[in-house]
């Protein structure tokens, strides 16, 4: 086509291939999805255990620890949940670049939550702090120590694989688990502490150290999930070495480009590339090749022979 005198191509390949063109991106985790429901039912039976023991003993230190994995297995449901919708839907055209932001979703609504209950728990510790109630330090311990057999049971289910290399939720969830475990020991800690050396005040501090620790890996998670749910992707390393690949000829001058996150390292792009020669498609096409985390992008190129080009 001719545009205002220059004379304008628009060239669309996907997976270096023009042949081939889907927008499958999402690869089912069935096996990651068995191991995430496993620890979900664990947490979640446990969760309701601490968290009515800790209102009947009257430890905060324990009522912080289960609502920290209620906060998680809140994370675990929404991570099994997007596994599967996100399985379900992958063939459906509707969703322009796949359906891996599906599981993004869910973790950010996670962090939602767990911010919350984050507040929930802080509350707990002040008037803890206030009252100085009585705490059942025997009964709460034998709680706190199933809690924490528990994490270390799911902490071993999710640890063997592999796949915590290639998939975001499964190494959350690994993490989340862990971050589990270092909240049981908290509360154990401070329970023995008042038991034992009459240091009530550990048990409302430990909610309070709770508090902290649940609401920094929520705005962590807010952070990161929400970073790519607003695509912002142009700090990538990516970008840069897109536009070095194209421009590098001094006859080729990248004037727009757009990068997305469709798959956890996976990105599509789309380009506009200004050139003085009359280029081919082969040419652009060979200039990407060997980016393996480049699995779809859209390349419009202008043809405007009389231009002078500056980088």
């Amino acid at each position: 086509m001719v545009q205002n005198g220059r004379k304008v191509i628009f060239l669309t390949f996907m997976e270096r291939s023009f042949c081939k063109h889907e927008h499958i991106f999402y690869t089912p985790k069935k096996k990651a999805e068995g191991k995430v429901l496993l620890v979900f039912v664990l947490t979640l039976v446990f969760m309701l255990v601490e968290i009515i023991a800790g209102y009947i003993f009257g430890s905060v230190a324990l009522l912080a620890d289960g609502v920290h994995m209620g906060t998680h297995a809140v994370a675990f449901g929404i991570t099994l949940g997007a596994y599967m919708l996100a399985r379900k839907w992958s063939r459906d055209v509707s969703f322009s670049f796949g359906t891996w932001k599906v599981e993004v979703l869910g973790a950010y609504t996670s962090a939602v939550i767990l911010g919350v209950m984050a507040f929930l728990v802080l509350g707990e510790a002040v008037l803890k702090l206030i009252k100085r109630e009585g705490v059942k330090y025997e009964d709460a311990l034998l709680v706190a120590f199933a809690g924490l057999l528990i994490n270390l049971v799911s902490a071993f289910a999710l640890s063997h694989d592999d796949e915590h290399k290639h998939d975001f939720n499964l190494s959350a969830a690994y993490l989340h688990v862990i971050a589990d475990v270092l909240t049981s020991l908290l509360a154990i800690t401070a329970l023995l502490g008042g038991e034992y050396l009459g240091m009530w005040y550990l048990d409302p501090l430990s909610g309070l150290v709770g508090f902290s620790v649940i609401l920094s890996w929520s705005y962590s998670l807010l952070k990161d999930t929400a970073q790519i749910l607003l695509d912002r992707e142009m700090a990538s390393p990516l970008v840069k070495e897109l536009i070095e690949r194209i421009e590098k000829d001094n006859t080729s001058k990248v004037q727009d480009i757009h990068l997305l996150r469709v798959h956890h390292d996976k990105y599509a792009c789309i380009l506009s590339v200004m050139t003085t020669e009359d280029r081919s498609v082969d040419y652009y096409i060979k200039r990407l090749e060997g980016i393996d985390n480049l699995v779809h992008t859209t390349i419009e190129i202008k043809y405007c022979p009389h231009v002078e080009l500056t980088h």
